[in-house]
Order: structure tokens, then sequence, then C-alpha cells
């Protein structure tokens, strides 16, 4: 299929550009895609996508309008080219189209997803939108970080459930010839062809109990059949996926197993969707699914980057990712002007690692830091004096301790005896063996970062900042399926996703900033 062309002169008395304006606020993103679609998303941009010649495709600048307002407004794909169909804003928007255009049909935007996501730049939709604020002079050197959770799109599953459902799953991808070896160790009569729960007096603890006993005897025969065999990559998956569900949630109780009362540290919740993970963005509220991560230019309020992570994921992890453009591919006009990086988080960022490497890279480091704490409301490692040049600590008392290296770079002090006769123990420790102040590898970058935040002018510069990115993150989640509710299954489509929905709204800001094209390719912003 070849690359479609966008018509370029619409019929003068049918097109909807004649009705629409002077009907919608020019900060309006249907007026901004109707100025500027052809300068943001031109054709010849998707030509890789598609082949030299063939049957001409639906013009991707059009499809391109379609999907930023689609992920903009929450909709299927059913609704949007239902919406394009009937909605003169939506054709106007794509260049003003006239009121007749042809739409087409929902699996081209299936399609257009599709060779997004197989091309060399899945994310050019949203990458377009940095450019273009970038060579407006909207992108400076400084940056903001959050995040927000991101509900999954399907329903969490129970333990027999999740067994079930993967040993549905193998025999589903397995040949005719190995399922019939595999069912042939099934010793359940469970035939595991419907999603339904087994018939069980769920009310009494024995069934249950012989329930996931007999599910579980089912799974591990099934694994041992296929232990040692070269396998094809799905059953490979399939079996991988059975062998993770098994292991997570059952532990042996003599014979027979039943379910472990804990819960795995990675625990997958869905056989649908396996990437999904319980998380907490606070210690009482938790959520299923994934986290949206963005970076924010605070004084443009554009998105610069995004990045998905599961949801027990810290929100530091994706951190270098979302800084690559200020931490790898500082700008060159940026430097002989001598402007440093700044990247303003709060303390779900203040990690050592990340403190370091911000450090490292003479990024100014706006992150708050947990402040230290001990339990029972005694001393905290701040009362304590750590001399990391002399290798030693010295506890309130004036005692002072070596610091024995550990081999991750870190190390700790241990006072011993010598709080045994202390009168300040019972402020400081119950141990029997007295205070240890445990010295972390990055614990020079921690420190400073807490000492930062106890600086006044430091504290104002941080609270006129980082409060801006959490506007942007409303923008994001206004709408239940628009942002909060993932629309798509797998890491991978969700994060595609989410960058559509950072491109959006990054439209929508370049219109509220009057950004428009100029001759040669430029954008500027436009003061009347």
């Amino acid at each position: 299929m070849a690359v479609g062309r966008t018509p370029m002169q619409p019929g003068l008395l049918s097109s909807t550009a004649g009705f629409c304006e002077g009907r919608l606020a020019p900060n309006s993103i249907y007026v901004v895609l109707h100025r500027e679609c052809r300068a943001l998303f031109p054709d010849e941009m998707f030509a890789d996508m598609f082949a030299e010649d063939g049957r001409r495709s639906v013009p991707p600048m059009i499809v391109a309008v379609v999907m930023v307002l689609q992920r903009l407004e929450g909709l299927s794909d059913r609704e949007a080219v239902e919406r394009f169909a009937f909605d003169v804003r939506w054709k106007y928007a794509a260049g003003g189209l006239d009121f007749d255009h042809p739409g087409f049909v929902h699996t081209v935007l299936v399609d257009m997803r599709a060779r997004l996501a197989a091309s060399d730049c899945p994310n050019r939709i949203f990458q377009r939108t940095v450019e273009v604020a970038a060579r407006a002079g909207l992108v400076g050197r400084r940056r903001v970080l959050d995040s927000a959770p991101i509900y999954d799109a399907v329903a969490t599953q129970d333990t027999v459930t999740l067994i079930r459902s993967a040993i549905r799953g193998l025999l589903r991808a397995a040949d005719h010839v190995l399922r019939a070896q595999l069912r042939a160790v099934l010793s359940s009569g469970d035939a595991y062809t419907d999603m339904a729960k087994p018939v069980i007096d769920w009310t009494d603890a024995a069934e249950r109990e012989a329930l996931v006993d007999s599910r579980a005897r089912d799974g591990y025969a099934l694994l041992a059949v296929l232990d040692g065999r070269v396998l094809q990559e799905d059953v490979t998956q399939a079996a991988h996926l059975l062998a993770t569900v098994l292991g997570q949630d059952l532990e042996r109780d003599g014979d027979a197993f039943r379910i472990a009362r804990k819960v795995a540290a990675d625990r997958v919740i869905s056989t649908v969707d396996p990437e999904a993970r319980h998380g907490h963005k606070t210690v009482r509220r938790s959520f299923d699914g994934y986290e949206g991560h963005v970076a924010e230019d605070p004084d443009s309020e554009v998105i610069t980057a995004t990045a998905i992570t599961a949801g027990n994921a810290g929100d530091a992890e994706p951190a270098t990712e979302l800084l690559a453009d200020i931490l790898h591919a500082p700008a060159p006009d940026a430097q002989a002007a001598g402007e440093r990086a700044e990247v303003y988080g709060d303390a779900a960022y203040g990690t050592g690692p990340l403190l370091a490497e911000l450090d490292q890279a003479g990024v100014e480091v706006m992150v708050k830091v947990h402040a230290a704490n001990a339990p029972g409301g005694r001393y905290s490692k701040d009362v304590f004096t750590i001399d990391l040049e002399a290798g030693q600590v010295t506890c309130p008392n004036q005692v002072t301790a070596p610091i024995r290296p550990k081999p991750d770079g870190g190390g700790a002090a241990c006072f011993g005896t010598a709080c045994a006769a202390c009168p300040l123990a019972a402020q400081c420790t119950t141990a029997r063996n007295g205070r240890v102040i445990t010295i972390g590898p990055h614990e020079v970058h921690l420190a400073r970062g807490r000492a930062r935040g106890t600086d006044p002018a430091w504290l104002a510069a941080y609270r006129a900042t980082r409060p801006k990115v959490e506007r942007k993150i409303a923008h994001l989640m206004r709408r239940r399926h628009g942002g909060r509710r993932a629309r798509v299954r797998g890491r991978a489509k969700v994060a595609a996703d989410f960058s559509l929905l950072a491109a959006a709204t990054n439209i929508a800001r370049l219109g509220v900033l009057a950004v428009m094209s100029t001759a040669g390719g430029n954008w500027a912003v436009t003061t009347g």
C-alpha cells in the first residue's frame, strides 16, 4: 500500500472552512489543527511506513489528525470515525475538508497504530509536537517530573482464575499433538475450555483448598511434560506465564498445595495483561495497572517526554529516560550561554542513584529528599555527624565509631557496647548490640539533598515551580477513558497510547500559546 496524499484544494463552496471560521475560539485545537495540520503532520512524515507503489492509503495526515482528536476526547475507534464523518469540526481540523468528504472504516486506525509500532519512530506524532515547541523557543533547560496511575483495562484475577486461565492459554498455544499429550496428564477433571469458575461450595474451606490443590497439580503436571523440550515461542511464553502464576501464589503444605499467606513482590495480576501490576500511589491508596510518567518544561508547560512503567515500579526508575534530552544531548546554545539545566521532583524522585546521576551531569537538583527517621521517634541519622572523608560517625553523646565498608560502596558504623552505658540510649536505640548507622553508596548525595531542603530560597523556588506539572497531569487525566483508564492491554501499547495523549495535550497547549508556522519551516509564538 502506497502513502495517500491529502487533497490540497477543497471545494470553494463545499469546504467546511467557511462554515467553521468565526464559530470556533482562535485557540481551539480544531483551529490550530486546521491552520497547522499540513505543517505538523505532512504526508511525507509517514512515507517510510508505506510501500513506494500500490493502492493509495487514506492520507496519513488526515488519520493523524483523527488519532489526535480521538485520543484527546477518549473515543473508541468506531466512535472516532463516526465523529469524523458527522462532526464538521473534525473535517475542518483536517485541513478544511469538504462536507461530503468520504470517511473511512475504523480498521484504518488499527492499521495506522500497527504501522507506527513497527516503524523506527513509533512515537513520531508526539515527538513532532516537542520538535515544533522547541523550534518556537518554548523548550528550555528546566524539567519537572511527575507520575499518575493508569488503571488497567482488565479485571484483576484471583489465584484460581489465574491458574485456570494460564493452563487454558498453554493448551490453546500448543499444536494438536502436544495438546493431546498435555491433556493426558490432567487429573482434576477440569476441561479448561471455559472461563467460568468451577462449581463448588465456596463457603466450605475444605472444598476451596481441594480446588486449589487439584488445579495446582494440573499446572505442575503440564510443566513436567514440557521440561527439557524445545518449544515454539508462543508455547514457551504460555509455559513461562503458567510457571509464574503457580510460583507466586502457592506454597507446599505437606503433600498439598495451598495459597501462600503473602503477596509476591512482582505479582502477575491478570493473564490477559501479564505486564500489569499492583501499585501504590500512597500508603493508603492502591491501584492495579501502570504508571504514566511525564517530564514537562515548567515555563511553557509543554510535555517533553513520557514513559510507562508497571504499577509497582518506583517513580525514579524512568527518570533518566525522561531527562535524556538534557542529560545526554545538552543544547549547544544553552552551554554557550552558561545556562544550567534544572530538574524538579517530589520526594519520590529523591533516590540516591538519580541524585548522583543529576549531580554528575551538572544539573541543578531541585528534588526533595525524604527526611531521615527512626522508629519510635528516636534519634534519626541526621542527628549523627557523618564524616565520609575520615570514615567515621559521631553520635549525639560524642562517641565516634569507624565506618566499616561494604561491597556495594556503602558501609556501617556500629557503636556496640558504647550504647550500654550511654545516658542517651533510651532516645537512640533498643538494640541489644547498640546503634548501627547504615551508610548508603550515595549517602553524600542524599545528605546534600536533605540540606538543600532546609534552605528557604530553595524551598521558595521549588514551591513556585513543581506544582505546575500537577496541572498538566490533571489535563491528561481529566476524562476517565481519556487518560486515567487504559484503553489497551500491554505496556508497549499503553505507552504508545499515553504518548499520543501527550501529543494531543501539547497541540492544545501550542494553541493557547499562539504558535504558528512561518516561512522556511520555522515556528514562532505570535502576539496578535
